[in-house]
């Protein structure tokens, strides 16, 4: 049940982040890059710092650590995932050798207290562990910095299906992205990859699309109007099962929810088809977890005292400390061949201071379009555990009909093959 547990909190944690999140234009964020951290640091606090952190983490304190190597864990066991911890200090900082041994660190290092040295070496780590994607470390130093806590994370995954490169040209996309994109094209007869979902707000059209590794991309479309943060934490509500959810095998004719039509058509093949137009999107972003204090917990760790040690079974004597920075960095792409997202998260301490005949088969045709600012989520298909959580508001730009299609466009274009998605 461990990693149950840790599962379970750090999904809450990405549907309250979510809720809060600035989504006004295109983000991305991994709150499986935040919780390890906050649940390592837990068991450190002050009786303050505990009990802001106990709420925010969903686990007991005493149980904090444990869930938060559970995850490293279980994060190490995705194939699809690759992950990393490492802890820096500072020569002037004497750790209780408990605290130190708690942390299932990949690396531990030294920080030289020359500030331009130390961001090279902490720069240089974030590049490696995540294939260039996050070329810095979100955090600052300055002469005071005593510890730098950090993880990576990366998901790279291929689609079991590759969707076709339209380039955006010479479909028949109706939307409201105000300038040419460029569209994924695909079709499926599994209808149960498209699904209506039943939530607080409003209906929100579920498109599920199948990578390696054990990881599922969900795609979420609100109805126009519809707060992103809502339909974002509707995503993560109904892996839970918790919003009914009915999939378009069993929805009836007609307009059905945001995005998605269902209609009877002849074909000349006897069997149900699902196609499918969505963006080709990058997002990236930097969070400032400290702008949302009371979301992760921190507004009695970030606050510098010179009376109370924030971090009292983290040093042995010394200076106060409290967390002068906590942020993270991320990533994301949506490809026709796949999904890619990376972060880095960190904190820091400082001490104060045309037809030619009649179709013979009557059949269901279901038809998905993003046309407008829509979700997604990025999941761990065994566990449920929320890998990456984003909102698209400005896809890529259409191909120049006259250009080059990209090289990750697939040689072919998909069939309806029983293995699409």
């Amino acid at each position: 049940m461990s990693r149950a547990e840790a599962v379970q909190a750090v999904n809450a944690l990405g549907e309250r982040w979510v809720e809060q999140a600035d989504l006004r234009r295109g983000t991305v964020l991994m709150p499986a890059g935040v919780w390890p951290l906050l649940g390592l640091l837990a068991p450190a606090g002050s009786t303050a710092v505990q009990g802001e952190l106990a709420q925010v983490l969903g686990v007991p304190v005493a149980a904090a650590a444990e869930r938060a190597r559970d995850l490293l864990g279980l994060l190490r066991d995705v194939p699809a995932v690759r992950s990393a911890l490492a802890l820096w200090a500072d020569d002037r900082l004497r750790l209780r050798p408990d605290w130190p041994a708690s942390v299932p660190a990949d690396l531990v290092g030294r920080l030289s207290g020359d500030s331009e040295r130390d961001k090279k070496l902490l720069d240089t780590w974030a590049s490696e562990q995540t294939g260039g994607a996050i070329d810095e470390m979100p955090v600052e130093l300055n002469p005071d910095s005593r510890l730098v806590l950090a993880s990576a994370l990366t998901l790279r995954t291929d689609w079991i299906r590759p969707f076709q490169d339209s380039g955006g040209f010479g479909g028949n996309h109706t939307d409201d992205w105000g300038r040419p994109v460029r569209y994924l094209t695909g079709a499926t007869r599994l209808l149960d990859r498209a699904a209506l979902l039943e939530t607080p707000a409003g209906p929100v059209t579920e498109f599920q699309v199948l990578g390696y590794g054990d990881v599922t991309v969900h795609l979420l479309l609100g109805e126009p109007g519809a707060d992103p943060g809502g339909v974002l934490a509707a995503g993560i509500g109904s892996l839970s099962q918790r919003y009914r959810r009915t999939t378009a095998d069993r929805l009836p004719v007609g307009t059905a929810g945001p995005g998605l039509t269902i209609e009877m058509l002849r074909r000349y093949e006897p069997a149900d088809l699902l196609t499918v137009g969505v963006p080709q999107f990058t997002v990236a972003a930097e969070h400032d977890l400290l702008a949302r204090k009371e979301v992760f917990g921190l507004t009695t760790l970030s606050t510098p005292s010179e009376t109370e040690d924030r971090l009292p079974g983290l040093q042995v004597g010394g200076l106060p400390l409290f967390v002068n920075g906590a942020r993270q960095k991320a990533t994301a792409t949506f490809g026709a061949r796949g999904f890619r997202a990376s972060s880095v998260t960190a904190f820091g301490a400082v001490a104060v201071g045309a037809a030619v005949s009649r179709p013979p088969f009557l059949q269901r045709h279901v038809s998905v379009e993003f046309g407008r600012p829509f979700g997604f989520l990025a999941v761990h298909r065994l566990s449920r555990l929320v890998l990456a959580v984003g909102w698209v508001t400005e896809p890529d730009a259409a191909v120049d009909p006259w250009g080059v299609v990209p090289d990750e466009s697939p040689d072919e274009s998909p069939d309806e093959s029983e293995g699409d998605w």
